[in-house]
């Protein structure tokens, strides 16, 4: 981090002298880094403008999810999904930010009962009774990236399975609770981990989420599984996504071999994951993409 005199113009490209603008901004993080804190650096803050951005970026994948969620039905396979989702992408503008990274050969994720995350839409997975998918949506535009995901329930969901569903979208509700300036996001991944296990369920350690906005996947790496007071601090400007995959059973996962992508749950039982994208503010949070 670049040492700035007190009359010398803002890191933030605001203009303003640094005395009036950043600098007790970064002084207070300075003295948690002191205390041996993990503090974000200040690459890692997105300005208004570029909120702003991943916000129109978002409203396409709000949308895109929307029309998921209008058109998503038993009998069709996940490729219709994946078609569903380039068309109305491509009709808004937007680019599908999945397609082609690192290889992943379609536009959307779809992840059916045990498959965690990362399932790759295909004809011969077509969508039955009493499945439980999720639909995992990643947007471009303008240079801009937005990432959200929903559980979507088919038909008569075993009682067991659709509370998983609705107690993991809980979890993203008591981790949303957390998120606020000068909190860690330890304190968000207890909060999510102590729900799920006093549920009987238990949350993926290896996946968690990530940065976003002027990339797919930024620092920090986001864990829902470490505790309260450690991880990074949270301050303003931070962007980042919220999506802990929870699992009816253990939290031990495998991925297929044949594939390289998808996730199953080793012990075969279901796995329900709720994502959103969130913004810290001055006195908590914005949801940006849900």
């Amino acid at each position: 981090m670049k040492k700035l005199g007190r009359n010398d113009p803002c890191w933030c490209n605001s203009g303003r002298k640094y005395k009036s603008c950043h600098m007790a901004f970064d002084e207070k993080i300075q003295k948690y880094a002191l205390e041996g804190h993990i503090v974000p650096s200040h690459d890692m803050l997105k300005s208004k403008e570029q909120i702003e951005g991943i916000k129109e970026s978002s409203k396409i994948n709000i949308a895109v999810l929307d029309y998921v969620a209008e058109n998503i039905r038993i009998g069709m396979s996940t490729e219709e999904i994946d078609r569903l989702v380039c068309e109305k992408t491509a009709q808004m503008g937007g680019i599908p930010a999945p397609l082609g990274y690192e290889g992943f050969p379609k536009s959307v994720c779809t992840s059916l009962n045990d498959q965690v995350c990362h399932g790759i839409p295909s004809e011969k997975d077509i969508l039955k009774d009493g499945d439980i998918v999720n639909v995992d949506v990643s947007t471009i535009y303008q240079g801009y990236f937005s990432d959200s995901s929903r559980m979507f329930m088919l038909g008569n969901v075993a009682p067991k399975t659709r509370e998983l569903v609705e107690k993991a979208h809980k979890c993203l509700d008591i981790g949303l609770e957390q998120v606020k300036p000068w909190n860690f996001l330890g304190d968000m991944a207890q909060a999510i981990n102590d729900y799920a296990k006093a549920n009987g369920y238990s949350i993926v350690r290896e996946i968690g989420g990530h940065g976003v906005g002027l990339e797919f996947h930024e620092e920090p790496f986001v864990s829902y599984v470490t505790s309260r007071g450690t991880e990074m601090l949270m301050v303003p400007g931070m962007v980042f996504t919220i999506e802990p995959m929870v699992n009816m059973g253990r939290a031990d996962i495998y991925i297929d071999d044949d594939n390289g992508w998808t996730v199953y749950t080793e012990d075969g039982q279901p796995s329900a994951q709720w994502e959103v994208t969130v913004a810290v503010t001055e006195d908590g949070y914005e949801v940006l993409t849900w």
